[in-house]
């Protein structure tokens, strides 16, 4: 039985975010305290945060025990969270401390100040008016409600925090301070949706029976791109609003949130909570605190959301559930589709996993009965699907440094001549992606970095993917000396772009990549403006591929479909097939028909005719078939091993010592590979050395390589982080 309360002076466990390899034992504060409970501890000379995790073990001197300083003014850590907590850590063989971070990351749960400053519609007439003034206005009005802060007013509106100043100075905004963390509006599930078709209704029925039933379950919604999967899921949140439990929606891309939430808020007549690196940090505290206390009944937000103190948590959806940005490459290694699941068994939730193109661990759960399975076989509004062609660039007469066929140009003309829009998808960041010298050979590479430098010519800089480091594009070969003889080699988005300004010039064009854009303000913006019809020609990396709607969009273009099927990676059809199939996708989603025209020099690859035929459960039986064969995941499992260290010699005697002494895994029938070099070999000066475990579905590899590295002492500069489940080798 779970104990509900400890009496004042009771011995009590106390987990804290401190680097440490256990819960420490203190005795409870007067007044008692609550399991759960955020407390402030000694610990040495300092105070620190934490939560009392259960009870005490007992296992230390009581005469030197010390008792929790306070108890914080926060609603207590629920069962289910630290349960999550547990399961999460033990699974990913990471300290819980560190888990608790991921549990703690509002900013201000200390030190809260009691109010903020918010701003709102105000009785003046105001000054005279700019369309900037108009756009706050409009922000506020639109808004309704309590109010919004000043950065809230700023990012919506699109203008600077002088302009809302302005506006109170003339009396039409009033500033007023109000409560830190106001509840969120409420969210009224009853408010009529969409007219969905009879196919839509059913699978949204069954997605409500399933909420109404109040346990835990997975299902795969597959829909064609366009079918209205975001409509029918909202009906399942609707659902779960109605039983009084909290919704969350995980999407895998930031600029994606701001026609999500005004889809959200058509259908339910209000916003709801974000959490997402985007969000001011007073918005994120509020978020934080309204869960936890239940007054946020739907949250939007990226993979760390999973992490927040939901009070009733009943439905979690996983947009695109098949997107890489759902893994977490550094810090915590999680996959946040893997930790919804988890999390929502520990809540009795159900969870949604919508996708047009599902991973294979997905498609292999589904095909085992481990998970439903919902289809939407019709595009939404009766559009109907692109045409998928080819471009054999072997017959097409393309001239030196350019990337563009005389076919691909053609297409694009014709629908641009028409007042459609057209895309060119590109998967490369920048202007290009070597810069050699003509003399010597040589390629600007980053001193912290085993990488080529990525020349951006926007930025009239060389920048490294890996570090973020960033230097002039140089006039002189930093090798030999020679003067004007560095040239770019290979096309980015940005030289894209170039190319398609010289063939289409009075078409206007918008380039869409993460690296343009300081903030997600000026993406949405971007996006925005392209959703309203104010470019002719759409230029982008996989950004253009996440869930957009553009409704005057009909032709897209892959320039390079080849790009990313060589190579040693384990799912490079499987994304291969995904991303093509993603983008076409973004064609013909407003009732006029679509065309999707790759270009590629290898038509009869697997994956490409994969792609053209639309066999898509042909292509997922192809590929379970090999990996069951060579038992990688789905059908095996593997953990990754990664030891970086200032010198690459104690990061290669760590990697051989732990491959020699691999008897622990042995013992469950795994195998080692390795040391060898990580593809990326050196990171911001640090020299990286992987080793590759593979074993059988059922072993119990957490345990074993717990056991196998538990004995390791890291010393001088060493580190080695294990990564469950590895979706990249980088």
């Amino acid at each position: 039985m779970t104990q509900e309360y400890f009496a004042e002076g009771t011995l009590i466990g106390v987990l804290t975010t401190e680097p440490l390899d256990r819960v420490l034992d203190y005795k409870a504060p007067a007044g008692g305290c609550k399991p759960g409970a955020f407390v402030q501890v000694p610990l040495g000379p300092r105070k620190v945060p934490g939560v009392v995790w259960g009870p005490g073990r007992g296992d230390w001197d009581a005469s030197k025990l010390r008792t929790v300083r306070r108890v914080l003014d926060l609603p207590p850590m629920r069962r289910e969270l630290r349960d999550f907590l547990e399961r999460a850590g033990a699974y990913t063989l990471t300290p819980l401390p560190a888990m608790l971070r991921l549990a703690t990351r509002a900013p201000g749960l200390r030190d809260l100040p009691s109010t903020r400053t918010i701003y709102r519609l105000g009785q003046g007439r105001g000054a005279r008016m700019t369309d900037a003034r108009r756009r706050v206005l409009a922000v506020l009005q639109e808004d309704g409600g309590p109010g919004l802060t000043l950065g809230e007013v700023s990012e919506r509106a699109g203008v600077t925090p002088s302009v809302t100043r302005g506006l109170v100075a003339s009396g039409a905004v009033e500033q007023v301070a109000a409560p830190c963390v106001a509840p969120y509006p409420p969210l009224d599930p009853d408010r009529p949706g969409k007219t969905l078709t009879a196919e839509q209704a059913q699978a949204a029925e069954t997605l409500c029976r399933a909420v109404r039933d109040d346990g835990y379950g997975t299902t795969l919604l597959k829909g064609v791109t366009g079918a209205g999967k975001t409509e029918v899921y909202l009906e399942a949140i609707a659902a779960c609003l109605r039983k009084g439990r909290q919704a969350l929606v995980l999407l895998p891309e930031i600029a994606l949130t701001a026609g999500f939430l005004n889809r959200v808020d058509q259908r339910f007549g209000a916003k709801p909570a974000e959490w997402h690196s985007g969000v001011t940090l007073p918005a994120r505290h509020r978020c934080w605190r309204m869960v936890g206390q239940g007054q946020a009944q739907l949250v939007v937000g990226a993979r760390s959301a999973l992490f927040l103190p939901f009070r009733d948590l009943g439905l979690i959806v996983v947009d695109e559930e098949h997107d890489t940005s759902y893994k977490q490459e550094d810090g915590v290694l999680y996959h946040a589709r893997d930790m919804a699941v988890l999390r929502a068994s520990c809540n009795a939730a159900h969870v949604i996993l919508a996708s047009a193109t599902p991973s294979l661990e997905t498609w292999a759960n589904v095909q085992a009965g481990k998970y439903a399975r919902l289809d939407l076989t019709a595009r939404f509004g009766g559009a109907t699907l692109p045409q998928l062609r080819a471009i054999d660039m072997r017959q097409e007469d393309v001239p030196p440094n350019t990337w563009i066929s005389p076919a691909l140009e053609q297409a694009v003309r014709q629908r641009i001549g028409d007042g459609e829009q057209a895309l060119l998808f590109l998967n490369r960041r920048g202007y290009a992606p070597v810069t050699l010298c003509r003399a010597c050979g040589a390629q600007v590479s980053c001193h912290s970095c085993d990488a080529r430098m990525v020349e951006h010519r926007l930025q009239r800089r060389l920048l490294c993917h890996q570090c973020g480091a960033t230097r002039p594009v140089p006039v002189a070969c930093p090798s030999c000396g020679a003067q004007g003889r560095m040239a770019a080699v290979g096309p980015g988005v940005e030289r894209l772009a170039e190319e398609a300004a010289r063939l289409f010039p009075t078409a206007r064009q918008a380039v869409l990549s993460s690296d343009l854009f300081r903030s997600a303000r000026a993406l949405k913006a971007q996006i925005k403006a392209i959703t309203d019809g104010d470019a002719d020609l759409i230029i982008g990396t996989q950004l253009v591929a996440k869930g957009h709607n553009f409704p005057r969009l009909t032709l897209v273009g892959v320039i390079d479909a080849d790009l990313g099927l060589q190579g040693a990676d384990l799912r490079a059809a499987e994304r291969s097939f995904q991303m093509m199939r993603q983008v076409s996708g973004r064609a013909g989603r407003g009732g006029r028909p679509g065309l999707a025209l790759m270009q590629t020099f290898q038509p009869d690859h697997p994956v490409i005719r994969a792609i053209l035929s639309g066999d898509e459960e042909g292509f997922w039986h192809a590929e379970a078939t090999e990996r069951r064969a060579a038992a990688m995941p789905p059908f095996g499992r593997m953990a990754g091993i990664i030891i970086s260290a200032p010198g690459a010699t104690a990061a290669f005697d760590l990697g051989t010592h732990l491959a020699r002494t691999d008897g622990p895994l042995r013992r469950v029938g795994a195998t080692v590979f390795g040391p060898a070099p990580a593809p990326v070999a050196r990171i911001r000066g640090r020299h990286r050395v992987r080793l590759l475990v593979k074993a059988p579905r059922g072993a119990a590899l957490q345990q074993a390589i717990a056991q196998w590295i538990g004995g390791v002492k890291l010393t001088s500069g060493l580190r080695l982080a294990v990564d469950i489940d590895p979706q990249s080798f980088y």
